[in-house]
């Protein structure tokens, strides 16, 4: 792999760090402190294609590879997880997927939209009593002429009371577990498809999160996303591009606080001199410093790996686990070189840490991925 950035690839990484700098930094600590982002950012991210990434120019893409990609999730992760949220979830696991499995009317009818920002989406997976077991889900589809009728509730989803569109997963059938799950296309306007706000949050306070509930929502035949009872493996793929956003996105909270950190380090002074000239200080943030490059690199061969057509999700898997666990280390220790200070939020690096945390939780938990790791080493699976 070479690791020199493409003319392409810098430029779009310099976009990245100009926009956030500009339009999100300012505001991420009131959006935080509001439990909401300003909506109209979702436009200006649009505009800039940073909602189209990867996506062929065709279906209203801006087309790019996925490192490319993953500089821009970078970015958006120093500047704000909650609006990098946005975009790894309406475009990374929503967008993407339809690209993916979706047919050509599906593409058509559902891709502008959200690669422009005009519509976000959002990825019914998770459920109330159903997280890291998520094939034993009870959401049902049932067959009502040519239409489905979904029902079920769904939980924790990103974007959920802003999305115009909700990929929901739904058991179809009566085989156990995941062979009897199917993927959906549903209008989050349709009539029965409710939803709820969830405030509260430790971190990613300024990401929309909800509860839906789905009473009886009809949807055309037309809305199933790949083939009937493939719905897993549809959510499990997109999961596993997924997993490679959310490392980038540690990356960035990781860089976020290695800069606030060797910042502050160099101006706050103890016993007569900057801490920065204090050893087991320079030790914190060397500490930060080498999680940064060891997170990015495994999140760089990620990338590598999906635009070269070669198995990646064991790389992805790996990537996520050490990246989300080296942002907690990260923002801890940066909170560690505040001292006091790091405990208030005005300054970053609660924020960081609050933020970093449930990384290691959702799109496949730390110990989720250890299993999917071993399985591949032993070829032996856990579930």
């Amino acid at each position: 792999m070479n690791l020199e950035l493409s003319e392409e690839q810098s430029a779009v990484r310099r976009l990245a760090k100009d926009f956030v700098d500009r339009e999100i930094v300012p505001h991420a600590t009131d959006w935080d402190r509001a439990e909401s982002v300003d909506r109209s950012v979702v436009g200006k991210l649009g505009e800039l294609g940073f909602l189209g990434l990867t996506i062929d120019e065709e279906y209203g893409g801006s087309g790019g590879d996925h490192l490319a990609y993953c500089l821009v999730t970078e970015e958006l992760g120093r500047a704000d997880s909650s609006v990098r949220g946005i975009v790894s979830v309406s475009l990374g696991l929503v967008a993407k997927t339809i690209a993916a499995w979706g047919d050509e009317e599906q593409k058509r009818r559902w891709l502008p939209g959200l690669t422009s920002g005009a519509r976000l989406g959002c990825f019914g997976l998770t459920e109330p009593g159903t997280g890291s077991d998520a094939g034993n889900l009870s959401t049902r589809a049932v067959r009502d002429g040519g239409d489905w009728l979904l029902s079920g509730t769904k939980m924790f989803i990103t974007n959920g009371t802003w999305a115009d569109l909700a990929l929901v997963f739904a058991r179809t059938g009566g085989a156990p577990g995941h062979k009897g799950v199917s993927a959906f296309l549903v209008p989050a306007d349709s009539p029965g498809f409710g939803r709820r706000t969830l405030h509260g949050k430790l971190g990613l306070r300024g990401q929309a999160t909800a509860e839906l509930v789905l009473e009886d929502v009809r949807v055309p035949g037309s809305a199933m996303l790949g083939p009937e009872g493939k719905g897993f493996s549809v959510a499990m793929s997109a999961l596993a591009k997924g997993r490679m956003s959310v490392a980038a996105g540690c990356v960035g909270i990781a860089q976020a606080a290695l800069d606030a950190a060797v910042g502050y380090a160099k101006e706050r002074e103890q016993f007569g001199k900057p801490i920065a000239r204090h050893q087991l200080v320079q030790e914190l943030l060397a500490d930060i410093d080498v999680d940064v490059d060891a997170a990015r690199l495994l999140t760089w061969r990620v990338a590598d790996l999906v635009d070269r057509g070669e198995p990646f999700a064991v790389a992805s898997s790996k990537a996520k686990l050490f990246a989300s666990e080296a942002a907690v280390r990260a923002a801890n220790n940066a909170l560690q070189v505040f001292g006091g200070y790091g405990y208030i939020d005005e300054y970053p690096v609660g924020k960081l840490l609050r933020d970093a945390r449930v990384m290691t939780l959702y799109e496949g938990t730390s110990q989720i991925q250890k299993l999917v790791i071993g399985r591949e080493l032993t070829g032996v699976s856990a579930f």
